[in-house]
């Protein structure tokens, strides 16, 4: 008898260890990202088995933002930190030091080959730079970087998780597809511009790498960054650079200001042809909602503007 009840007494121990254990390892993983993209990403990296805190929301501008005691609170509870880098989050020291988090800084940036600012956009922030040339930090607009995001995301949960590495490297392989194809699409309608017609104006430089990537020609108000307010001069110098360079059509972004550019199409006769996408995805009932749809919107906009369609 008291055999039986020791044996039984010890598999109830084992059964409670091992259920503690599962539920150890089905605590989801806390992943803070700096921004709406990253988390996006992060989402289809992870699937359930992560849980993500977002610092800049939706229609949320990183440039400028400022942390709340709340966002030191998830980076300090942190397993994982997901950041863009190449100066991208401003706020990013600062709210690192003030949570004095132990969680591993990931910069996604990682293996992305950077561009420089073009040289008018350079000059009005290169005072923090000293003069030297200005990175461009907006590299998730290019869909071939937004899959080496991705790589470095499943790398990242992997080193912090490795039970569920598996799982991660299969939701990475399977966006990554999802990529694919959106990449082909935007190409697509890119060539269904004409070339001369491939030009465009938005209300800040975030459009680089989609530029280089892509073959579309983006104009912004000269050294002016989110900010900081225009001048007249640089109003005039851009209603100038727009007459000359002709360009097809202009848009307002999520995250800035329309009066200038309402502007600027007031004094060009070009119609603003709608919002694009830049450095924030949009609420969840918006039409850029994820990385996916932020690029189906963006380039329909585009498209849509410049063609009439």
């Amino acid at each position: 008898m008291l055999k039986s009840f020791r044996a039984a007494l010890t598999l109830s121990v084992i059964t409670l260890t091992a259920l503690g254990t599962s539920s150890a390892l089905a605590a989801p993983l806390k992943v803070v990202a700096s921004f709406t993209v990253i988390a996006d990403f992060a989402k289809n990296v992870g699937g359930d088995r992560v849980s993500i805190t977002t610092i800049v929301g939706p229609d949320g501008d990183a440039h400028v933002y400022e942390p709340s005691p709340a966002d030191a609170v998830a980076m300090a509870g942190a397993d994982v930190v997901l950041v863009n880098g190449l100066h991208f989050e401003g706020f990013l020291q600062r709210l690192v030091d003030a949570s004095a988090t132990k969680a591993a800084i990931v910069t996604l940036t990682k293996d992305v080959t950077p561009i420089d600012f073009k040289p008018e956009f350079a000059d009005a922030d290169a005072a923090e730079g000293a003069g030297k040339t200005v990175t461009d930090p907006h590299a998730f607009q290019s869909i071939a970087n937004a899959r080496i995001y991705v790589k470095n995301i499943a790398e990242a949960f992997c080193a912090a998780d490795s039970e569920g590495c598996v799982g991660y490297q299969t939701n990475a392989a399977a966006y990554t597809k999802k990529l694919d194809a959106l990449e082909g699409e935007v190409k697509a309608a890119i060539q269904s511009i004409p070339e001369e017609k491939r030009v465009v104006i938005t209300s800040h430089d975030a459009f680089g790498y989609f530029e280089h990537e892509y073959g579309l020609t983006f104009l912004a108000p000269q050294g002016i960054s989110t900010d900081s307010e225009p001048s007249a001069a640089d109003v005039a110098k851009l209603v100038n650079q727009v007459k000359q360079d002709k360009a097809a059509a202009m848009f307002i972004e999520n995250i800035t200001n329309p009066r200038l550019i309402e502007q600027i199409a007031s004094e060009t006769g070009i119609k603003v042809g709608g919002t694009l996408y830049s450095d924030a995805l949009s609420q969840p009932e918006g039409p850029a909602s994820t990385y996916i749809d932020m690029m189906h919107n963006n380039i329909a906009q585009i498209k849509g503007a410049i063609l009439g369609s």
